[in-house]
């Protein structure tokens, strides 16, 4: 049998309010190419991920694909809608994938912001290479100048010189505990503000953990319009 493979899912069922925008924000151009573009065409070439789904705002999917097509080739999209909120979305493309972590040929999930257009094809690779070793595998960096931190020891938890990190995508899971977390999260009625948050809390099973994977502020998400300036100078 071939090797399993990664999915990724790249998140694009928002809008453009913050940003001021009359659309959703993931189609505005970023150096003539569509936000949400620049992190598919990240994700196809990272190595060993097949496929790519794009979770669309209901309505939208027309739209994404027309702003896609030029960039995919003849690589495998997935255009599904979204829900009312993120974990709805995220919901929506893991019953999509469900039927291929069941044969086993999808064995890890990654999910990514589609404003989140400057995540490399590296940082990519490292959180799903350490899902698959560790459960779970989030990129994060220190957010400097809010607590001091000592240098000589390691600080208790909410004590003076605590980190603060900042956390981002693409989120890595073991795609089987990450289908019985969601599962149990809705049984729940949790909704999480990232992947990270359901399954921390509801993923079972003693070998599983969620390890940071270093990244930099400059992995930055677009909320903002001055965020679509900042990326578009990062990029030229």
């Amino acid at each position: 049998m071939p090797s399993p493979t990664a999915a990724v899912v790249v998140l694009a069922a928002g809008s453009g309010t913050r940003v001021g925008a009359q659309v959703n924000k993931v189609l505005l151009p970023l150096h003539g190419v569509p936000l949400l573009g620049w992190s598919v065409r990240t994700a196809l070439e990272v190595p060993g991920v097949d496929p790519v789904v794009v979770v669309c705002r209901p309505g939208e999917r027309g739209q994404v694909g027309a702003a896609l097509q030029p960039l995919v080739g003849e690589r495998e999209v997935l255009l599904i809608d979204g829900g009312a909120t993120r974990q709805a979305s995220e919901q929506a493309a893991l019953d999509l994938l469900a039927p291929r972590v069941a044969d086993g040929s999808v064995d890890v999930v990654a999910i990514h912001d589609g404003a989140r257009p400057l995540a490399g094809v590296d940082l990519f690779e490292e959180t799903i290479a350490a899902a698959r070793e560790h459960g779970g595998a989030v990129p994060a960096f220190d957010l400097p100048g809010l607590l001091p931190r000592s240098a000589s020891e390691v600080p208790a938890p909410g004590g003076p010189g605590t980190r603060l990190a900042g956390v981002q995508t693409p989120q890595a899971f073991r795609a089987a505990p990450l289908l019985v977390a969601y599962a149990a999260a809705a049984e729940a009625g949790f909704d999480g503000t990232d992947t990270a948050a359901a399954f921390a809390e509801f993923a079972a099973g003693g070998d599983l953990s969620i390890h940071a994977v270093p990244s930099s502020a400059r992995n930055l998400k677009v909320t903002w319009a001055e965020d679509l300036r900042v990326a578009e100078r990062l990029l030229g």
